[in-house]
């Protein structure tokens, strides 16, 4: 039987950085990733390989770092783990005893059970699995008709890519906008405005009753009684932890089937850790139980695994997820961090609202400037900000990271009005009206 001390199953990103930080912070201890692909996929990158970056093989998650550390990496599939004797059974019939456990098996596209059709040829989900996705590319390249079921991240940047590559793109989504579950109206509104003027057909307000074919999708019937044809349906309904094999083996998984793990990452079993989209988080804000799954939130928790595995860092733990996120529509970037204005609402928290358009180069005729909105939603009672959303140009993405930062910390309308910021013509937003400070400005305001 083959032996390691840390065993880390699961090899997208949070297998890369639970590996990468346990062989760098425990240089004496072999460490082991068991992965079922050959090549893994970039996570965020995927909708991107059909159309900007052309093909799965320019979104790669390279080996190098994991190879120059002395990782070993073995392409298997995990079929039983016993937590007892701490041996991991694969398909190939390896054993491997270890003495701490990473679990980053990740997630599955959510397919209802209700939706008939599914079954259909040429009725597509977007999983991380290189041949699906290569597979799910050719059939697209003879096909014009595509309806895309769905307008989170995911099925707004694949229904970009594929109106740039030239197809007839139908987008779906049962509520009032696209992106409407995770920005408030005015951002979802303008989100969907520029979708819709790029080319991509929009009908919000609206689900879907059936995928329509004899052996191969021909409509989507809405549950409205409208059909739509189609040569292909890509559904991009959420996704599900994929926690199989941690409910096999006896870890404790909570109410929405992630595995529970505490603020070091800490299943319910002795060494054994979980990390990224199979493990449980709470709210950072709310206390409650967040079904977010986030490549960056995946890399946070794997790091704090890979940190803790064998004492405890009280400077590594996990307070909760705040969920950051950004995408770009054209030259239109949009970012979210933490509680945005209905759901610190529906949360029962008492908020000020604070919003400033600028421009985010000075002078705004730099040739890439763009218009840039920041809307802050503060706690009434503390002057803590909750979150952030911002809707600009490039740097958005870095932005509303920095929102996100100050959210962490607890930082309030005073904090932000302090804050010291490099300013370059270039670069960013002039000093003076800096779009985050005047924001902040306008809460500080309605909170005296």
């Amino acid at each position: 039987m083959k032996k390691t001390d840390v065993l880390v199953i699961g090899g997208s990103a949070t297998g890369l950085v639970a590996a990468t930080t346990a062989k760098s912070n425990y240089p004496d201890k072999s460490v082991t990733v068991i992965r079922k692909e050959k090549k893994v996929m970039i996570p965020c990158g995927i909708p991107y390989i059909f159309g900007t970056v052309g093909s799965s093989d320019n979104n790669i998650l390279s080996d190098e770092g994991l190879v120059k550390l002395g990782v070993e990496i073995i392409v298997d599939e995990v079929t039983d783990i016993d937590g007892k004797t701490k041996v991991c059974k694969t398909q190939n019939g390896l054993e491997i005893g270890y003495d701490k456990l990473i679990l980053g098996t990740g997630s599955m596209p959510s397919i209802p059970r209700w939706l008939k059709g599914t079954g259909l040829q040429n009725v597509f989900t977007i999983p991380k699995n290189k041949e699906y996705l290569d597979k799910l590319h050719e059939t697209l390249n003879g096909l014009t008709k595509v309806i895309v079921v769905g307008a989170g991240f995911i099925g707004v940047e694949i229904s970009d890519e594929l109106n740039k590559a030239g197809k007839d793109v139908t987008l779906v989504e049962i509520l009032p906008h696209v992106l409407g579950a995770t920005f408030d109206d005015e951002f979802a509104i303008e989100a969907e405005a520029l979708l819709a003027q790029r080319g991509v057909k929009i009908k919000t307000n609206i689900g879907i009753e059936e995928i329509l074919g004899d052996t191969k999708v021909t409509h989507v019937k809405l549950n409205n009684g409208e059909v739509l044809d189609a040569e292909a349906v890509i559904l991009s309904l959420g996704y599900l932890p994929n926690s199989e094999i941690a409910k096999k083996m006896g870890l404790e998984l909570n109410a929405f089937g992630f595995i529970k793990a505490d603020q070091y990452r800490r299943t319910s079993m002795p060494d054994v850790f979980a990390a990224g989209d199979c493990a449980e988080k709470i709210d950072f804000s709310t206390g409650k139980i967040s079904k977010v799954m986030l490549a960056s939130t995946a890399c946070t928790e794997a790091r704090i695994a890979g940190l803790n595995l064998y004492d405890l860092n009280t400077f590594a733990t996990f307070r909760g997820t705040i969920g950051i996120y950004s995408t770009c529509i054209g030259e239109t970037a949009f970012g979210v961090a933490g509680l945005i204005e209905k759901t610190a609402a529906q949360e029962g928290f008492k908020i000020v609202i604070g919003s400033f358009t600028g421009v985010d180069r000075h002078p705004g005729k730099i040739p890439d400037a763009h218009k840039e909105t920041v809307k802050l939603i503060v706690s009434r009672h503390s002057g803590v900000l909750l979150g952030g959303e911002v809707m600009g140009g490039k740097g958005v993405g870095q932005l509303i990271n920095a929102i996100g930062i100050a959210v962490q910390n607890h930082m309030t309308i005073n904090d932000l009005l302090m804050m010291q910021m490099g300013t370059q013509p270039l670069l960013t937003a002039s000093p003076a009206g800096m779009p985050l400070i005047k924001a902040a400005e306008s809460v500080a305001k309605a909170l005296r």
